[in-house]
């Protein structure tokens, strides 16, 4: 009985710090919640799998997916063969290794998991419960990601439904459901379905949370891509830098979020002729991407994209051609040679080969890339 009291304590500090935004600290005491939960109550006991999967997610949140994996898989293991695979209990860790590799791009591997995610929940929980709404969400993600749209589309409003009937209109689970709907919006061009739902996602989450939370800066960074893309730069503008310095503040320069929050500003300036300074943004997010992320993972390939276009457009040449050609390859690798992603890459590198006079290599770049967009 001390010996769980001890186990449970410990495993409540690591959550209390991590609350208190002290990560590094939370990570120690998990580790020690662990040692204690494998020393009293077995390798294969649910205490153990509960210290698993704690300490995978705080491992998770600091970006350090390599760690976290197999911590997630065997916490998985041990609750699958505890109360067999289709029990509510082992949803979190199916869940949670799910959503690691949904960070780390392995799209194939998380959609299986998500759709189990979803099918445990709906059997346990009903059809209508604002957890089937989450796993909804989840898989949506996952459609979306890989291109997959029109699948995509009826699990995010599904979700959005079950949010704004369970839940209050000014939840905070509904501005992320809004979120996630108005970014397929996004994705497809539908700028006008798009930004109703940003805004209202923004308003919600100012009034529960504050003008300088974490979550608003998502919200502002979202809404100034829809300007962006609209070419409204001088309203995008400052919602991209407010976006990142918020940003910045909760994370620390070096986290993976901050990186996509550069890409947005660095996009801005880009787009403006602001060459110099979209420069050092894009190449700051690489490095941070490299470091966190990996070498091929798809955030790489969007950031070195980003630098070639820079590049490109300063009449650089010699250096864009290796940094198309890797982002070409990472994105082949993550979400096939058919994923509408590759045909942009192409149809940029068949610009650059017209542009230096490469005919042949630009007309094989375009034929491929006219060739995945017939496919849509």
């Amino acid at each position: 009985m001390w010996e769980k009291l001890k186990w449970k304590k410990l495993d409540d500090k690591a959550k209390t710090l991590y609350q208190q935004n002290r990560l590094s600290e939370a990570i120690s005491v998990a580790k020690e919640a662990l040692k204690v939960a494998e020393d009293k109550f077995g390798s294969n006991h649910s205490n153990v799998a509960t210290s698993l999967n704690n300490l995978a997610g705080l491992l998770h949140e600091e970006g350090k997916y390599a760690e976290a994996e197999p911590l997630f898989k065997r916490s998985l293991e041990i609750c699958e063969k505890a109360f067999g695979p289709d029990h509510p209990d082992v949803d979190s860790s199916l869940n949670n290794l799910a959503l690691l590799y949904f960070s780390e791009g392995k799209y194939t591997e998380a959609e299986p998991l998500f759709k189990r995610s979803l099918e445990i929940k709906e059997k346990a929980l009903g059809p209508d419960h604002p957890d089937v709404a989450s796993s909804l969400n989840n898989l949506a993600l996952i459609f979306h990601y890989q291109g997959k749209y029109a699948e995509a589309e009826p699990l995010f409003k599904r979700s959005l439904i079950i949010d704004e009937k369970a839940l209050e209109p000014d939840h905070l689970r509904v501005a992320s459901s809004l979120d996630n709907l108005a970014l397929l919006y996004y994705s497809e061009g539908k700028y006008t379905e798009a930004e109703p739902l940003f805004k209202r996602s923004l308003a919600i989450r100012e009034k529960a949370l504050g003008p300088d939370h974490p979550d608003v800066a998502s919200s502002l960074n979202n809404l100034a891509l829809i300007f962006h893309d609209q070419g409204k730069y001088a309203e995008a503008e400052p919602l991209s830098k407010k976006a990142l310095v918020i940003r910045e503040k909760e994370l620390g320069p070096d986290h993976p979020d901050v990186a996509v929050f550069m890409d947005t500003l660095g996009k801005l300036y880009c787009s403006q002729g602001k060459y110099a300074e979209a420069e050092p943004l894009y190449k700051r997010s690489l490095a941070i991407d490299e470091k966190t992320l990996g070498p091929d993972h798809l955030a790489i390939a969007s950031s070195l994209n980003n630098l070639a276009l820079i590049y490109f457009s300063q009449g650089k040449y010699a250096e864009v051609e290796p940094l198309y050609k890797r982002s070409l390859a990472i994105g082949e690798k993550a979400l096939g040679k058919e994923h509408p992603n590759v045909a942009i890459v192409l149809d940029n590198m068949a610009t650059l080969y017209k542009r230096i006079s490469k005919e042949e290599e630009a007309d094989k770049c375009t034929k491929r890339a006219d060739k995945i967009r017939s496919k849509d």
